[in-house]
């Protein structure tokens, strides 16, 4: 059996394309995943993975336009990656766009009480955010000031004797 070499290192189409498929599929995915998915607490589900890897499945075909070869592939992975990038970078830098690329914190208890329509805005019931404060050694609501729910979907929970939850310090195995 043969090797190809042409076919595997010559690109059948214009890499121009390519860097434009690539470009315009990473912005309107990125949209999508940034407005239409709601963050968690936390977790990655089944059903966010199964999304996920059918939203690349379908989107595979737009970018790549079937692509063969190496240069193609590898051309496509970067663009994906520079958009990655350049997005964080800009998020870092310009702060009008830090709101676009990252949700702000929401908060889901003010002391004690939790804030309903904001956890129905995240979708987040009762019980996963106890769960969330059993995992951060909690057992009573009314032990936290504030708990909000971060941009990456973490819960972060200031408690009203200010002490720190989840860290090492909770642990009375830990030595100091």
């Amino acid at each position: 059996m043969d090797v190809d070499w042409a076919a595997m290192f010559v690109p059948e189409h214009s890499l121009l394309e390519i860097v434009a498929r690539g470009t315009i599929m990473y912005i309107v995915l990125f949209t999508i995943l940034r407005f239409f998915m709601k963050r968690q607490s936390g977790v990655i589900g089944i059903a966010d993975l199964l999304v996920i890897v059918l939203i690349a499945d379908a989107a595979q075909n737009a970018m790549a336009h079937e692509y063969k070869s190496i240069p193609e592939g590898v051309l496509l992975v970067l663009t994906i990656v520079f958009w990655n990038f350049a997005i964080d970078w800009l998020g870092y830098h310009v702060p009008f766009i830090q709101r676009f690329t990252r949700p702000p914190p929401l908060q889901l208890i003010r002391d004690g009480q939790f804030l309903r329509r904001n956890m129905r805005q995240e979708m987040i019931t009762v019980e996963e955010l106890m769960s969330q404060l059993r995992q951060q050694g909690i057992d009573d609501p009314s032990d936290v000031k504030k708990a909000f729910i971060e941009g990456d979907g973490r819960i972060s929970i200031i408690r009203h004797d200010g002490g720190e939850t989840g860290g090492k310090n909770d642990d009375p195995r830990a030595v100091t």
